[in-house]
């Protein structure tokens, strides 16, 4: 059986599929099933944006934050 991909639209079978799922406080915040290519377009685009950006010369500072509930 062959679903669509999320991303392109082309059917894909089940042994290249690639789930994936993103979650928030065990909520599903976004679930796609994607072909091999738009999979590797979105951990590209994830990558980049997650990625630490380069610094804008502020010595010492850090847009990273930790909370703890």
């Amino acid at each position: 059986m062959s679903d669509p991909c999320d991303g392109c639209g082309q059917p894909v079978e089940d042994a290249l599929a690639r789930a994936v799922r993103l979650q928030v406080d065990r909520s599903t915040v976004d679930d796609q099933r994607l072909c091999p290519n738009c999979f590797a377009d979105w951990i590209t685009r994830y990558k980049d944006e997650m990625s630490p950006k380069a610094s804008d010369g502020s010595a010492g500072s850090s847009d990273s934050e930790i909370i703890v509930d």
